[in-house]
């Protein structure tokens, strides 16, 4: 599989399956109507395991741009190869959140809160404060990407320059690492920890005709997307310093 594909397809199915505990926790007349937090965060991370498994053996299964971001920086893949990799994550997650608004339609009809409807998409904060915000972000990303750095430490390039990583032996370890941010620093802003997991399903909920949809929230659209690259380039900078 090309990369680039592969990128594509593991991100597409992590949203799908991110977004989609999401909605079958918060949405109204689902069967995991009411799971909580402990369901979300297990999903997530599950949805991750599956990306990651996927696109693995093929990309190394970055499926995030603050993922190729600090592999960049660290000298473990290319910059030419930077760009691209980022348009087929955002492809892929908006094409994940395209899926769960077919799959979870009826349900989204039926749900009469737009910040209900708008959480199946993208993250908002819990309580809203921009500088608080940010941090919150830099920080998970932080944690995610300086722990990848030692879950992938030995990898190298191939002759072609495909990526060896996470692969599918890694998925197990970078599923729980997604885990535990989750239950441990997700309180605060939903850990987006992934500019595209963000921007591309937000986009798709600005797009798509989702009845009773409400505001989109661009006004705090960056901080999804800022937070993870900064979290990352520091998650970077200390690893080659140590």
């Amino acid at each position: 599989m090309h990369p680039l594909l592969a990128e594509f397809l593991g991100t597409m199915l992590m949203i799908l399956l991110g977004n989609g505990v999401v909605a079958n926790v918060i949405l109204n007349k689902t069967k995991g109507h009411g799971g909580g937090w402990i369901v979300i965060t297990t999903g997530w991370a599950l949805a991750v395991f599956v990306g990651v498994v996927v696109a693995g053996p093929h990309s190394g299964a970055h499926l995030n741009p603050a993922v190729s971001l600090a592999l960049s920086i660290a000298g473990k893949f290319p910059w030419a190869d930077l760009p691209l990799f980022i348009l087929a994550q955002l492809l892929g997650a908006m094409t994940g959140a395209f899926l769960v608004w077919i799959h979870y339609k009826d349900h989204l009809d039926d749900t009469a809160d737009p910040g209900l409807i708008q959480a199946c998409y993208c993250t908002a904060p819990a309580i809203r404060n921009t500088s608080r915000n940010l941090v919150s972000e830099i920080v998970g990303t932080f944690v995610l990407l300086f722990t990848i750095f030692y879950i992938t430490n030995n990898a190298e390039f191939g002759q072609e320059k495909t990526p060896i990583g996470m692969g599918s032996l890694g998925a197990v370890p970078v599923s729980l690492l997604v885990l535990a941010i989750g239950l441990s620093l997700g309180g605060t802003t939903g850990y987006a920890i992934n500019p595209v997991r963000d921007f591309g399903p937000r986009l798709m909920h600005a797009i798509l005709p989702v009845k009773g949809k409400g505001d989109t929230g661009w006004d705090y659209a960056w901080i999804p997307v800022i937070g993870p690259l900064v979290g990352s380039a520091i998650a970077a900078a200390l690893y080659l310093c140590i």
